[in-house]
């Protein structure tokens, strides 16, 4: 199965021989595709909807991977048993929706040995809430596909984690850092980059369209744009050296 650049890149971190819980799962793709190739033994496929179950079970069926995927209905980590996995992959969903299945999920999460992320909003916020819940960051990583921009990480979680990251983490994030990706920026990564400029470029466009503007609303956007604006660059300061 070929997969798309945004699932290929989060499929890439998921660590080989590592039993897969897929949380929302939708067509079941990535367990698919990792089981097929042999990457992964065995995967949970999950989702809370009975509609993407069926679909994945019928593309399940269609490679011929009963065997090594079970489809199971579930709201986040809610039917997965302890020690059923070592690895989860949560996509394609919204920031906050991830900070609730995670935090819901706590327990299971605990036990599993790597989480693979990829937020579709408020990226900032599931970094903080992550660095703030004690999980250690083991890699991340950005594509872009069709114009869009997606960033991922891989992080342990706290149990196995806590001294690892006591250890390892050094100082807390920078403001930029929780923005743009602290192991993003220091491996310099080229669509970072990319994205980095793009954002710069936006705002600098919007702050002169705003320059005249007198209103108290178009005051307090070019406050919250210059802001932006600042913490862009900071990020661009990581490629010039």
């Amino acid at each position: 199965m070929e997969l798309s650049k945004r699932l290929s890149a989060v499929a890439a971190l998921v660590t080989d021989g590592y039993r897969l819980a897929d949380i929302g799962t939708d067509h079941a793709y990535i367990p698919i595709c990792l089981a097929g190739t042999g990457r992964i033994p065995e995967a949970v496929a999950m989702d809370v909807n009975p509609g993407p179950l069926l679909r994945a079970e019928e593309n399940i069926r269609m490679h011929g991977l009963e065997d090594r995927i079970k489809t199971r209905i579930s709201d986040g980590f809610a039917s997965l048993e302890k020690g059923e996995a070592d690895a989860a992959v949560i996509a394609g969903m919204g920031g906050p929706l991830m900070i609730r299945i995670l935090r819901e999920g706590a327990e299971v999460v605990s036990t599993l040995k790597e989480c693979v992320l990829q937020p579709q909003s408020e990226i900032e916020k599931v970094r903080a809430f992550l660095l703030e819940e004690g999980f250690f960051f083991l890699d991340e990583d950005m594509v872009e596909e069709d114009g869009k921009y997606y960033p991922m990480m891989k992080v342990q979680p706290p149990s196995d984690a806590e001294k690892a990251a006591e250890d390892r983490s050094g100082t807390a994030w920078t403001r930029t850092e929780l923005c743009y990706g602290k192991l993003l920026l220091m491996r310099k990564n080229p669509i970072l980059k990319e994205f980095l400029q793009r954002e710069i470029c936006i705002r600098r466009r919007i702050l002169n369209e705003l320059k005249n503007n007198k209103s108290l609303k178009a005051v307090q956007r070019r406050q919250e744009l210059e802001e932006e604006l600042k913490t862009a660059e900071k990020g661009m300061d990581y490629y010039a050296v």
